[in-house]
């Protein structure tokens, strides 16, 4: 026997903001304000603010386990809510406030939440959302001092909190967050994170073959913290030093491109349709961003000819990625200057995420690469089992089945090849419209390309191709590339030109809302 042993040292998320505290303390947090200006603070500072929510929250009756909720943008005062929230052992509930009154309501009833943090221009949101919730106390407003109908501000509080709470003093698997799944195939589902899986979910952040970030970087979070941990950015950024630039709630082209020029960011993540805004702005405008070094893309496929157009005109390399709010969220991404890298291919899974593709029942398929089949994964940062639900996500070995098609190539890369609730059926016979989009979505006149399946009283259904476009590209022009590529009778019989194509609260295509507005006769 050999004696001896190695300390325990929980991986709870609070480390992150106290080691920036100390080893980058004046590293900035650079955050838009609602009036159109910008506030900035240390991490030193920050980490004395969080630990004054965590005094405030306290003294507000919130303890371990309590859930406190959050409808705010990407904000300084989002942030210390995080920190200070999870420091002291209680659950982040993030709402997405692009929701209905409705459906914020019926998530908050789920999660039994005691407290919500708004920011101010959300109070009218927040009011109707909460109505008739007997567990939710109070609602209190973040990013500011002053009171407004009714409400108070939570900053007081803060400052006046102590800052004597005592973070991470519980085990690193217990629950630090709750966000529900943007339901744009299906019924949101809640999924609950925990310290370890968060904290682990950071190390692959940092791996140079998928974020990467150095405290000699400045990262834009325009992916917003209410949805899947804002892809850990809050917890990357902190984790090495780097600038945190948030946008608040504007995420237009022209405000993008004035926060990446006065902040000096080399790197940012976000949904495609945000860097089609920002490179629509400058085509339109003019100016460049110079400092921009690389964009970290993922929640939707990103057309080829929308990735040759930003890095043309951006001057930046994009990265591709794949993950689910289920994965805390990331699964895949493609390494800065891989060869492989394409708009098509998501990039390989980092050390503690696995993949597998099997058939409809769940085995694995005898050859795993170059094979489509029904996407797979496992891992320390994984959903194990949906909020409130007895059963297992999982199966028997641990895969959680994702919904998703794909096939993995020759170099370890995976390929989503479409969703399985997505699949035409025409004939008796499947069609899948990610490849229709993929080809279609290729032409430099297309922005962005979604197909649906429309009943059809012969063959049971029939692809609609849903466009936004250049008006000068006729319907042939569009599906002229399908020749030949896709099986005849998978080209779609209409092509419906869109002045806007509709998204869901998280920036993905809404396929939901474009089966209802075209995928009736």
């Amino acid at each position: 026997m050999i004696d001896g042993s190695m300390q325990y040292y929980g991986l709870t998320l609070d480390k992150f903001l106290s080691h920036a505290a100390k080893w980058h303390p004046d590293a900035e947090v650079v955050s838009a304000t609602a009036a159109g200006g910008v506030r900035r603070t240390g991490y030193a500072a920050l980490h004395d603010r969080a630990r004054g929510v965590s005094g405030a929250l306290r003294a507000l009756g919130i303890g371990r386990g309590d859930r406190v909720a959050t409808l705010a943008w990407n904000t300084q005062g989002h942030v210390e809510a995080w920190y200070g929230i999870m420091g002291m052992g209680a659950i982040c509930h993030t709402l997405n406030p692009r929701l209905t009154a409705a459906q914020l309501s019926a998530m908050l009833a789920q999660s039994g939440a005691a407290l919500l943090l708004v920011s101010p221009d959300l109070l009218p949101l927040a009011r109707e959302a909460s109505a008739n919730l007997p567990s939710l106390r109070r609602i209190l407003l973040l990013d500011t001092d002053a009171d407004e109908d009714g409400a108070d501000a939570f900053d007081p509080l803060v400052a006046a909190a102590p800052r004597d709470a005592v973070w991470g003093d519980f085990a690193e698997d217990t629950p630090s967050g709750l966000c529900f799944t943007s339901g744009s195939t299906g019924a949101p589902k809640g999924v609950t994170y925990t310290h370890r899986g968060c904290y682990l979910h950071t190390m692959r952040q940092l791996q140079a073959d998928v974020l990467g970030p150095t405290a000699r970087d400045a990262i834009l979070a325009v992916v917003p913290m209410f949805h899947a941990n804002a892809w850990g950015l809050p917890f990357a950024a902190p984790a090495v030093g780097a600038k945190l630039v948030l946008p608040g709630r504007q995420s237009d082209g022209a405000h993008l491109a004035r926060l990446i020029c006065s902040e000096g960011v080399t790197a940012a993540a976000g949904v495609p349709t945000v860097w089609l805004g920002l490179v629509e702005h400058l085509e339109a405008e003019g100016g460049d961003v110079p400092s921009l070094e690389r964009i970290l893309v993922g929640g939707s496929p990103m057309p080829p000819a929308l990735m040759d157009r930003i890095e043309r005109r951006l001057g930046a390399e994009v990265q591709t990625s794949w993950g689910m709010t289920e994965l805390s969220p990331l699964g895949t991404a493609a390494p800065p200057g891989d060869p492989h890298r394409s708009a098509a291919v998501s990039g390989r899974p980092a050390i503690g995420i696995d993949l597998l593709v099997a058939d409809a029942d769940g085995r694995p398929l005898p050859e795993q690469r170059g094979t489509e089949g029904h996407l797979r994964v496992r891992g320390g940062s994984v959903v194990e089992r949906y909020f409130g639900q007895s059963e297992p996500a999982t199966d028997a070995d641990g895969w959680f089945d994702t919904g998703d098609l794909a096939r993995i190539d020759d170099a370890g890369n995976l390929v989503i090849t479409g969703r399985a609730k997505d699949l035409i059926k025409s004939g008796g016979e499947w069609i899948n419209p990610a490849e229709i989009e993929a080809i279609v979505g290729a032409l430099p006149q297309v922005s962005l390309a979604a197909v649906i399946g429309r009943p059809h009283p012969k063959w049971g259904e029939r692809p609609v191709l849903l466009v936004t476009c250049d008006a000068a590209i006729s319907d042939a022009e569009l599906l002229e590339p399908l020749a030949g590529r896709v099986a005849s009778w998978w080209v779609p019989d209409t092509v419906v030109r869109l002045d806007a194509m509709p998204l869901a609260p998280t920036g993905k295509i809404d396929k939901m809302q474009l089966r209802l507005d075209y995928g009736q006769v």
